[in-house]
């Protein structure tokens, strides 16, 4: 605990909230929330208002820990709207009634309690109202959010119809989203404005800029870091490694047509692609078409510690994902000190420097297939440059994503808030 004269009472809106391991986790958003939440109580009293579905596991996980202590208020909206949960745009909407509950439970509890600041942790975007950020007569700070990426025009081909129809859904609803009237006054009225990518940061009106902060959704714990694993010969065998949810915004056609162009020329190679989803079928019947079938591994779903341990025996981490706001998936394998390769956009590109990984550029499937193949035979002749890159990627890791670091960072946007002339 690290409470000091700085220490004020915080109320926190974070939708998802959930501990790593737990009944309903569900990844990075659950992620960012969890320890979002946990480095804010590090110095301050809070309060977090999150969904009821998270009850018994943040209760059963808290219980006996070590833990800062916060005051969770639990909040469900009626259980038959609860299947919206379950579908992509619906569970938006869901998201967006819970809201409006949300700022009534707030009223009370600020006149209960007198908050100094409030915080919208999560969902982490950049484009729904957050009611109690609007209307609350307390200091705001929204974020780190994203929203504004977008799978680049060029690439839309690599979705199917219902693929390209929902990325085209998905602009349309950000763009009404961000005309509500509650949204524009959140955001005037935001003290600090978390963003997570370069994307989200230009697309700000300029009339906020100054109040705009690069921050990102991902971290890594003590634990992440001071994890070893035992030593396996790679046998000569120059190991790629990729890893997500099989969708078609992953970017796995792409991976498996780059490994297919480097591994003509260098058949030393082996790449593993950890994870489950719809495009499987889709992925397996590409790597036989290109005639990698014997050169490729799908391993499926990994527990986080599995997926750690084979990060940490790979040479590269091999992820062109054409929309990914976060890329928590990244920093992880940024942790294990191995070099990245990924697209310049989105998260990614802003956890990957030209000392710890290659960014290639998405100017068309074409190129960037040809870059990442590029960048692949790079790492494999120059073994000195791989370990560099690698060794930095750690450093990285260790210096802007620990989540203390994270914490520490966020108290600083905190204090400059606290301490600015009203």
């Amino acid at each position: 605990m690290q409470r000091g004269c700085c220490f004020i009472r915080i109320l926190a809106s974070a939708f998802t909230c959930c501990p790593p391991g737990q009944p309903g986790f569900s990844g990075g958003e659950d992620t960012l929330g969890w320890n979002l939440v946990n480095q804010i109580a590090r110095y301050h009293e809070l309060w977090v208002l999150t969904q009821g579905q998270h009850r018994e596991s943040i209760e059963d996980f808290v219980r006996g820990s070590d833990a800062p202590i916060i005051h969770f208020m639990y909040l469900s909206l009626p259980r038959w709207l609860a299947p919206m949960l379950n579908y992509q745009g619906s569970h938006q909407f869901y998201y967006f009634l819970w809201q409006i509950l949300a700022y009534f439970v707030a009223v009370k509890l600020h006149k209960k309690f007198n908050f100094s600041l409030f915080h919208h942790v999560t969902y982490a975007n950049d484009w729904m109202a957050s009611y109690v950020g609007a209307l609350l007569p307390v200091p705001y700070v929204r974020g780190p959010g994203g929203g504004a990426h977008r799978t680049p025009r060029k690439f839309l081909n690599q979705y199917n119809l219902k693929g390209r129809i929902w990325e085209k859904t998905r602009s349309i609803g950000q763009f009404c989203f961000r005309k509500d009237p509650f949204f524009i006054v959140g955001q005037r009225r935001a003290k600090a404005i978390l963003l997570c990518n370069k994307e989200a940061l230009d697309s700000l009106p300029k009339k906020w800029l100054h109040k705009a902060h690069l921050f990102a959704v991902c971290g890594v714990s003590s634990d992440d870091l001071g994890k070893t694993f035992e030593n396996t010969s790679n046998n000569g065998v120059f190991k790629v490694l990729s890893a997500g949810k099989l969708l078609p915004i992953k970017g796995f056609e792409l991976t498996l047509r780059a490994f297919a162009i480097f591994v003509a020329q260098y058949p030393h190679a082996m790449l593993t692609i950890v994870g489950s989803g719809p495009e499987l079928a889709h992925l397996q019947l590409l790597a036989q078409k290109l005639k990698v079938k014997d050169k490729v591994v799908f391993a499926g779903w990994k527990p986080r510690e599995d997926l750690l341990s084979l990060m940490a025996e790979s040479d590269v981490f091999l992820f062109p994902s054409l929309r990914d706001g976060g890329g928590a998936v990244v920093v992880e394998a940024m942790s294990m000190g191995i070099p990245v390769i990924c697209l310049d956009i989105s998260g990614p590109a802003m956890h990957v420097t030209t000392e710890s990984g290659i960014k290639v550029p998405a100017d068309s499937p074409e190129h960037s297939i040809l870059g990442l193949a590029s960048g692949l035979e790079e790492l494999y002749l120059d073994g000195s440059k791989r370990t560099r890159m690698g060794e930095s990627a750690r450093r990285r890791a260790e210096d802007l994503y620990h989540w203390d670091k994270v914490g520490e960072r966020l108290e600083v946007i905190y204090q400059s808030i606290n301490h600015r002339p009203a």
